[in-house]
């Protein structure tokens, strides 16, 4: 992670946006050294053409407004 004060983040921004997109890296924008804001990497989407052409004939034995019995709940002890 790295911390920039806010006129470092205003003056670099462009080169933080590189690093954000290219990097991954998360950037915490800081005011008097405390953080106010955090530039993090967007989530990767998935093309929903793509998904639908790699699902295309399958089929899924599942009715989504059918409550779930014990068994299949996932429950954390």
């Amino acid at each position: 992670m790295i911390s920039v004060n806010i006129h470092e983040a205003k003056s670099n921004l462009s080169k933080l946006l590189v690093s954000v997109e290219k990097y991954r890296d998360v950037i915490r924008v800081c005011r008097n050294g405390q953080p106010v804001a955090q530039i993090v990497p967007m989530p990767k989407t998935i093309n929903p053409l793509v998904l639908h052409s790699e699902l295309q004939g399958v089929k899924f034995n599942y009715n989504p407004v059918e409550s779930l019995t014990q068994d299949e709940w996932f429950f954390e002890e």
